[in-house]
């Protein structure tokens, strides 16, 4: 379908031409060599030429990359809620988003190995302008969001990008990753944009647009990190917005970003699937018929199952302690493990500047505060 040509991954008939293409790229090699350090280049070289297909290139390739990030930069991944999904069935996982790829690449792992259907994920396009991270992007199945473009070229560019999603989970029956707002959560505050909500109602194709939301199975997806690789990263943006400065990224700022994300210690991380909202959206329906507040109440009922669902680690338990000055959540996280937080702390910003102090704390404790919205007493 040419029309989603400008956003849409590789074919499978396009793979194997894009690979031979690259296996001699030097971020090929940089890539392989970190995933099969044991392996000659001759034996993945060999290999990446008979591959045929995205699958094959996720599960061969790309799986034992991650298993490797999890091997080097965390003490494991855990999960949850994946039982609740039905293999060979298409899901529309909406998240609460940290990592630029590490979000979408853990997932897609854990639905590999729970043996459902992987995604086709969003990403923006300001994130892949070199030749080489598009081609990945496009080998991974991402699919773009065309960024800085003007309010008529973002309509049109939005209604194709609803169309596409809509697309890949009603005809292809492929599984599709967005964010629940657009970038990374800077704050540690997940919060789903209704703008979202909008954007997909675009390319429905019932007369009744809660029946297309029920159609597109939507799945509220929570990912945590006890520690986020990238949070000194993100202090110029939160220093900025404090001085009411408009945030200008530095060349390269997204990719060393990436980088670090991938390679940056996190400890331990945490997935929960949530429940298929289908049944929350028939309490919607039958409560209001009102497009825009059913719209708002379906983006309430995200966040209510992201928020409360989020697993909290040690580091945020700290954090909220430290803001408030208080030792509420001591039970939860050891003095030494305090000590580390506030090392950490300290190497990776000037905790001098209360701004950036406060920035830095909020992005732990505020999922902290979000989840004592829904229960009195927090779970570890």
């Amino acid at each position: 379908m040419q029309k989603f040509d400008a956003i849409r991954p590789f074919y499978d008939s396009e793979v194997n031409e894009t690979l031979k293409k690259l296996i001699h790229h030097p971020m090929m090699k940089s890539l392989m060599n970190f995933s099969f350090p044991e392996v000659a280049d001759e034996l993945w070289q060999g290999q990446l030429s008979k591959t045929h297909s995205i699958r094959d290139f996720q599960c061969n390739f790309i799986y034992q990359s991650v298993q490797k990030v999890l091997e080097k930069s965390s003490d494991g991944l855990s999960t949850s809620g994946f039982e609740k999904l039905e293999k060979g069935e298409a899901y529309l996982f909406i998240s609460n988003h940290r990592d630029i790829l590490l979000d979408t690449t853990l997932l897609n792992a854990s639905l590999f190995e729970h043996g459902l259907v992987m995604t086709a994920s969003a990403i923006g396009d300001n994130l892949v302008k070199k030749p080489f991270l598009m081609d990945l992007a496009k080998l991974n199945r991402n699919f773009l969001v065309q960024r800085g473009l003007s309010p008529r070229e973002m309509l049109q560019s939005s209604k194709t990008l609803s169309e596409y999603i809509g697309h890949l989970l009603t005809h292809e029956s492929r599984s599709v990753w967005i964010a629940q707002r657009e970038g990374r959560t800077k704050d540690g505050n997940d919060a789903t944009n209704p703008g979202i909500l909008k954007m997909l109602a675009m390319g429905s194709d019932e007369e009744n647009l809660m029946d297309y939301f029920k159609k597109i199975k939507i799945v509220p997806v929570s990912i945590s990190y006890e520690y986020d690789p990238t949070d000194a990263l993100k202090m110029p943006q939160i220093l900025a917005e404090a001085n009411n400065e408009v945030y200008v990224k530095q060349e390269n700022e997204d990719f060393m970003t990436i980088l670090s994300g991938a390679l940056g210690p996190k400890k331990h991380i945490h997935i929960h699937i949530g429940d298929v909202l289908n049944d929350a959206i028939d309490i919607i329906a039958a409560e209001n018929d009102n497009a825009n507040k059913q719209i708002q109440a379906i983006a309430q009922a995200i966040d209510d199952s992201i928020l409360p669902n989020y697993k909290l680690w040690p580091t945020n338990y700290i954090a909220y302690d430290i803001i408030n000055n208080s030792k509420t959540f001591a039970e939860y996280y050891t003095e030494d493990q305090k000590s580390v937080f506030e090392r950490r702390m300290e190497k990776r910003i000037d905790a001098a500047n209360p701004v950036a102090l406060q920035g830095f704390l909020n992005m732990y404790a505020n999922p902290v505060v979000n989840s004592l919205k829904y229960n009195n007493a927090v779970q570890s």
